[in-house]
């Protein structure tokens, strides 16, 4: 008998994704709402990206004025090497886009500072890049709540898909019962 259920065409795949940590750095990090939540589930998604065995990519906005990555998720992306950028939008970050083309990604989950100024004109700038953008709602924010939230939303009207990090996690794993499930499992409890 032939399965005809289909699935829904934008669920996140392991072999098309790769993960975009922007500007989570020691000198703005502690101005920002709610911000041991945005680290906290940003580790969450390092680990379980690294799990999964899916890229990783992170930038540093002007790191001579804001200082380096936050050193805990540093420490989580050891062996990987920072993008530095001084254009709010990575779309100015080095090559970092044709990379993300030239390695088959076309779905980029999205966490990182500040929401309305380099998470945004990131995520809108991929999106006229043709990626599918997957935005970790609860690893994104802003110093102003209210900033955070318009751009969630404009972010989400202008075709982001607006999630969280555990709904990230256990859409790419597809599946229960497996050591990597039992791993991520682990991460976000």
């Amino acid at each position: 008998m032939e399965n005809n259920v289909k699935r829904f065409d934008k669920l996140l795949t392991k072999d098309k994704t790769a993960l975009l940590i922007i500007d989570i750095q020691e000198r703005i990090i502690r101005v920002i709402n709610e911000y041991e939540a945005v680290v906290e589930n940003t580790l969450k998604l390092v680990k379980g990206f690294k799990a999964l065995g899916i890229p990783i990519y992170y930038t540093e906005q002007y790191p001579k004025g804001l200082g380096p990555t936050v050193e805990s998720i540093q420490n989580e992306l050891e062996g990987n090497e920072a993008i530095q950028k001084l254009s709010f939008s990575c779309s100015g970050a080095g090559d970092l886009f044709n990379e993300l083309k030239k390695n088959g990604i076309s779905q980029v989950v999205v966490c990182g500072v500040e929401t309305h100024v380099c998470v945004q004109q990131t995520v809108l700038d991929l999106i006229t890049n043709d990626f599918q953008v997957n935005l970790a709602a609860d690893a994104v924010s802003s110093r102003r709540v209210k900033d955070y939230e318009i751009s969630l939303s404009r972010m989400g009207q202008q075709g982001a898909d607006v999630t969280t990090a555990e709904a990230i996690l256990f859409e790419l794993l597809n599946v229960c019962g497996t050591d990597t499930f039992k791993q991520i499992s682990k991460i976000v409890k």
